[in-house]
């Protein structure tokens, strides 16, 4: 699938589920794609907090799910986070803590 399939898949998608009303709700779209990526709790990972600040000081950047946050999380704390991100939006809420605060209890995290 190009970007531009995966874009109209997804337009098509949340206009289905009334999430918006259609492509003129959308402003940009992004599709990264990472191979083989898996979030590792070492190396610069004592320095999460200054990239999440940093990464916070977009407004309209929302970091999402296992690979969005670079955490080991279950498909549930991944959906989690995407869920807050779109209450924050459609609230108008600028603080991304709810959304970053999804699965931070260490039991659930794996060990190095």
């Amino acid at each position: 699938m190009t970007d531009a399939e995966a874009t109209k898949f997804a337009i098509s998608e949340l206009t289905r589920m009334r999430v918006i009303n259609g492509p003129q709700d959308v402003l940009d779209s992004h599709r990264e794609r990472v191979k083989k990526a898996y979030p590792a709790y070492f190396d610069t990972y004592a320095q999460m907090s200054e990239l999440i600040e940093y990464l916070d000081s977009f407004g309209n950047l929302y970091c999402v799910g296992r690979n969005g946050q670079h955490r080991y999380n279950n498909m549930d704390h991944s959906m989690a986070t995407a869920i807050e991100a779109v209450a924050n939006i459609k609230s108008g809420k600028t603080s991304k803590q709810n959304v970053w605060s999804v699965n931070t209890d260490k039991s659930y995290h794996e060990q190095k």
